[in-house]
């Protein structure tokens, strides 16, 4: 769909590297161009739609590559416009590499559809999101679905899921949510049991600063790879788990070369130790900042949840966004204030 063995389709994912600069924007998709990605990839949301502007401690960021932010103000600086998109999609055909975006919500969906968007990815923290993934589905175009953090059973609820929704075309990714990742926090064996398992495309999303981890990944089955880029001389908030301009040409020779990495045996030994899907626990902390169900008003004991009361958004203490529209239209056992994650034993059941 994607990728060939040992010739894997190369996504450059800009995300916040533009620094809030839509010059540096076009740099970061003429440097993917000029140096073998095959395609780039945008994040559309605001702060909006992934998160609500409070300081409740839910919200604040106190570990981490982003110690310091609260949710609403990391993504206000991190996000890439809406007004842009259309000159960043106008840009990319003209120079000829391939554009397309990760969606954050639904809405996100409906904006990249007029913009010819020809397939869509959901970040990980968005995996469980069930119903993002169907807006997606709706549009019949293929899906790719990272899954850092995910136990392998969150896998295949999300892969079956989105099957039974209707998608022909899907393509997985291992992830190691936790950035930069160390080499530790591996297990490559797990490309090859997704392969097996979900008989899909499997490909690999890389926040390590490694060049070598990914090569591996491509040595050990992976079709589809992406890594942050960014422009060497601009600091921006992804920019220490990127690759910069000058280095992307490297990367693309080292996926492309993969087989060249066996020859590294301590690195490999390392890599594919383990023969079980293995999820490291240093991704867990990264687990608070999934989506979840929240209160984004004050909802009175009897009050009927409906969606303008509740909203799935960022960080993860309420429940799973799986489980979004069955709380819809039930009803509150108790005052809870706006903002507050909402929890099983808020809910009515129903009789």
């Amino acid at each position: 769909m994607f990728g060939k063995p040992n010739r894997p389709f190369f996504i450059a994912e800009i995300s916040s590297n533009h620094d809030g600069s839509i010059i540096n924007a076009k740099k970061l998709i003429l440097a993917a161009k000029k140096n073998g990605a095959d395609a780039v990839k945008l994040q559309t949301y605001t702060p909006v739609t992934m998160t609500v502007n409070s300081n409740k401690k839910y919200f604040q960021i106190n570990k981490g590559l982003w110690k310091g932010y609260n949710l609403w103000d990391l993504y206000k600086k991190a996000h890439t416009p809406y007004k842009w998109h259309k000159e960043l999609f106008s840009y990319a055909k003209k120079i000829k590499i391939k554009i397309f975006s990760t969606p954050f919500d639904e809405s996100a969906v409906d904006f990249l559809e007029n913009l010819n968007c020809p397939f869509y990815k959901v970040a990980s923290f968005e995996m469980m999101d069930v119903p993002l993934i169907k807006k997606i589905v709706s549009t019949k175009k293929p899906i790719i679905i990272s899954t850092g953090m995910s136990s392998l059973k969150e896998i295949e609820y999300i892969f079956n899921k989105t099957k039974k929704l209707g998608a022909k075309k899907i393509a997985l990714l291992y992830c190691v949510s936790n950035y930069p990742s160390k080499i530790t926090d591996f297990n490559l064996n797990n490309i090859k049991i997704m392969k097996k398992k979900f008989k899909c495309e499997i490909g690999f999303s890389d926040h390590s600063n490694n060049i070598n981890i990914a090569s591996a990944a491509v040595w050990g089955g992976a079709t589809l790879v992406e890594k942050h880029i960014c422009l060497k001389l601009v600091k921006a908030l992804d920019s220490d788990f990127s690759i910069s301009e000058e280095e992307i040409k490297m990367y693309r020779g080292a996926l492309n070369n993969s087989k060249q990495i066996k020859k590294n045996k301590q690195l490999i030994k390392t890599l594919f130790k383990k023969k079980f899907f293995f999820r490291s626990k240093s991704e867990t902390p990264s687990k608070k900042f999934r989506r979840s169900i929240f209160s984004i008003k004050n909802i009175r004991a009897g009050e009927i949840f409906t969606t303008k009361n509740i909203k799935k958004i960022r960080p993860g203490y309420g429940l799973s966004p799986v489980l979004y529209e069955s709380v819809l239209g039930k009803k509150s056992l108790r005052d809870i204030k706006a903002f507050d994650p909402i929890k099983a034993n808020m809910i009515r059941k129903s009789h």
